[in-house]
């Protein structure tokens, strides 16, 4: 198998992200998420968890407000506001050193978590959620995770259709990263998300991994979230979302050796576990008796 080109770190703050793969623990401070709905939406919890995903080798925190599960409603920008910033406040305040993304797509939220200390944007919606969104990014000079979805997460597993899913959602990152640097985001904070599950038939997931190169392609960092998602269900059999880690652990391994460098899991030490593995295997020098 061809390994696509390695692309460059990123800096966020003082913390160097690359040339190794990197882990973004998810952190849903949500009542319905698919996976941990309500798991974390107490405060002391959320921050107990996050430092337990540091522990086990996440680099990033990447704390969300509002589920983007298919078929999930929007909440106001003011209780989503409510529900990231003082969990942002009180993981730094117990960990000073942690590196914490938003999930967001709302400028007014990415604007308070930045003030209260996260130093990532992760946008599902690539900067078209929010006119002003762009704008905040490149202000702050901060990381952002462009994403790719087909509609909106209400609708968007309501038979989704592509003529071509890789050249579609390689087009389209193409695109955003474009108009990203057009409105003066620094290209070195772009990284890419292909989407998975957001949008995707199952045929259209295992084709994009398959395929994930062509993203790579592009030049920018890739990050890949297909951690306990329903198509790995559908593959595996496994009914609940807490069944799934080995099959995310299958998607993440495969995806490293694709190219991609950036993870988004809920369970961190066996995907950790998993990627030290695949980076000694490729760091590997080959001798002889």
């Amino acid at each position: 198998m061809r390994r696509a080109p390695a692309a460059r770190n990123i800096r966020a703050g003082d913390h160097e992200l690359g040339p190794g793969p990197v882990i973004f623990g998810i952190l849903n401070v949500t009542p319905d998420s698919f996976s941990d709905g309500g798991d974390f939406f107490d405060r002391e919890a959320a921050v107990a968890h996050a430092a337990e995903m540091l522990d086990e080798g996440a680099s990033v925190i990447d704390i969300g407000g509002e589920s983007t599960r298919p078929g999930s409603d929007p909440v106001s920008p003011e209780a989503e506001i409510r529900r990231v910033v003082p969990t942002i406040r009180d993981i730094l305040a117990e960990r000073p050193d942690a590196l914490i993304s938003v999930d967001t797509y709302r400028a007014a939220t990415a604007e308070a978590a930045l003030e209260a200390g996260a130093q990532i944007v992760n946008d599902v919606t690539s900067l078209r959620g929010d006119p002003r969104m762009a704008s905040i990014v490149a202000g702050a000079g901060c990381p952002v995770v462009l994403m790719h979805m087909l509609g909106e997460p209400k609708t968007m597993q309501k038979s989704p259709h592509y003529e071509d899913v890789v050249r579609e959602v390689r087009d389209f990152l193409a695109e955003r990263a474009e108009y990203a640097e057009k409105q003066d985001v620094n290209p070195l904070n772009i990284i890419l998300d292909p989407g998975i599950g957001f949008g995707k038939t199952l045929e259209h997931n295992l084709v994009l991994l398959r395929n994930l190169d062509a993203v790579v392609d592009l030049g920018f960092p890739v990050l890949v979230g297909a951690s306990r998602k329903r198509f790995l269900g559908r593959i595996t059999g496994a009914e609940t979302a807490g069944e799934r880690v080995a099959a995310t652990v299958a998607t993440t391994v495969l995806a490293y050796e694709r190219g991609a460098t950036f993870f988004r899991v809920h369970d961190v030490r066996a995907n950790a576990d998993a990627l030290a593995v695949a980076e000694a295997v490729r760091q590997a020098q080959t001798f002889r008796r």
